[in-house]
């Protein structure tokens, strides 16, 4: 009696498998967590006449529970994250973790005085140490953890793969990423930057990105949310031209991330993948819809239980908002008090000088001023050209969510990762955005207002 082929147990093996990828079970796991994931990232919705997406009203609920209890919860995690880096022996890996560390620990101090109301005079004057504290690590460190649990849900169950496969003949071409990389580009700007590194962090350990890809979107996509650039046009009183701003800001953002891929530094780094192993996106041209449904099928298939999922994620958020609140403290506080107590951006500002003179930005010192502030955070910008002509305030209004990178927040961020960059290539990506951002948005503008 001849045996059967072994090929044909194999053909056999691989058409069961592709039948029970296909399964009721996948197809509700993929339709029902995805579709949950979409609605809290990128559904905005009005509850008490406010307009933003689920995810920001949750928050918002949670933080008015108990102004309490989120306080001593802020400053649990940010003592918790000064601690970290002695604890796991991360602080002296390199110098810069070497001074990240000890500004974490500063920034515990500061959290610790402005929380207890014991600090002095300069740092408990409302737009300092409660400003920071209240205003920024409050809502950051509810922010990142509770947004775990939906990212378990957006990019867990086939989604990424699903959407990923459509995007390819866009995000590869222009970007350099792939086509998965749209995800993180939509969470920064609808919801937060530090979701959107979530994002990046999580799919570039799980080796479905390069170093270099997790690099180009870390640095060109996770800007500031849709909703804090409502903040800077209302501090700068552009809202009457909202959608231009919004619009032309998003152009100008990927526009020059578009040109930063194909420069110095980020065209030498590195294409290899976290670990020895990487799962890179396969480049799809025909048949693009079954392709793209037999990945999402595939996915929600070898798909983790929910709860091991959600699991994994709030503790991937909670040692991020450990990494980020303490540093966020410290550089933010260091760098208001750089701005409003001594001339140091006054003479930072003349590195721009000579670029915003030649644009003929209208105050072109006052532009350079608050180009050079950037670095240490994207809302001080707009403190400094407040009383400015309408362009000099469109421009910097602009200019400060197109830089992405500074100081306060997002540096801390992305080093809290594992995504690998160096501090000096952060800064030499930052020099460049701000001087394409302001070659590229003055004469639109000059040209638009």
């Amino acid at each position: 009696m001849n045996s059967i082929p072994e090929s044909y147990d194999n053909r056999q093996v691989a058409k069961e498998e592709k039948q029970n990828i296909y399964s009721l079970q996948n197809f509700l796991k993929f339709f029902i967590f995805s579709t949950i994931g979409i609605f809290m990232f990128f559904i905005p919705i009005d509850i008490n006449d406010k307009n933003s997406i689920p995810l920001d009203h949750l928050v918002t609920w949670i933080r008015s529970l108990s102004h309490t209890v989120n306080a001593y919860y802020a400053m649990i995690l940010v003592v918790l994250g000064a601690a970290y880096p002695f604890y796991t022996k991360t602080w002296r890996k390199s110098k810069v973790e070497m001074v990240l560390s000890g500004f974490k620990v500063l920034g515990a101090i500061a959290a610790f005085l402005v929380l207890f109301e014991i600090g002095p005079a300069w740092l408990m004057a409302e737009d300092m140490g409660p400003y920071w504290y209240y205003s920024l690590l409050i809502p950051i460190g509810v922010l990142v953890p509770i947004g775990a649990i939906f990212l378990a849900m957006l990019v867990g169950y086939g989604l990424l793969e699903f959407i990923g496969i459509f995007m390819q003949p866009i995000m590869r071409p222009i970007w350099r990423t792939p086509g998965r990389s749209a995800i993180d580009a939509v969470a920064s700007f609808v919801g937060s930057y530090s979701i959107g590194l979530l994002i990046t962090n999580r799919i570039y350990k799980e080796g479905k990105y390069t170093k270099k890809e997790a690099v180009i979107i870390a640095t060109g996509f996770s800007t500031v949310s849709a909703t804090f650039m409502i903040v800077v046009a209302k501090t700068l009183d552009i809202m009457h031209i909202w959608n231009l701003y919004f619009w032309l800001t998003f152009l100008v953002t990927f526009v020059v991330t578009a040109i930063t891929v194909r420069i110095w530094p980020i065209n030498k780094m590195s294409d290899e993948y976290y670990a020895e192993e990487g799962f890179p996106e396969e480049i799809i041209k025909e048949n693009r819809v079954k392709y793209a449904w037999e990945q999402a099928m595939t996915t929600a298939h070898n798909a983790p239980k929910l709860k091991d999922n959600i699991l994994e994620n709030v503790k991937d958020g909670l040692v991020m908002a450990m990494g980020i609140l303490p540093s966020i403290m410290s550089i933010g506080l260091l760098g208001l008090i750089l701005a409003n107590y001594t001339p140091v951006f006054d003479f930072l500002g003349y590195i721009f000088y000579p670029l915003t003179w030649i644009l003929q930005i209208p105050e072109p010192l006052l532009a350079a001023k608050a180009a050079a502030i950037n670095l240490i955070d994207m809302f001080l910008p707009s403190l400094v050209v407040l009383e400015a002509s309408l362009e000099t305030r469109f421009i910097i209004g602009s200019l400060s969510i197109s830089t992405i990178l500074f100081f306060s927040a997002l540096i801390p961020c992305i080093l809290s990762t594992e995504i690998p960059i160096k501090m000096s290539h952060m800064l030499a990506i930052w020099f460049l955005r701000t001087v394409l951002t302001l070659i590229i948005i003055t004469p639109l503008a000059f040209l638009l207002l």
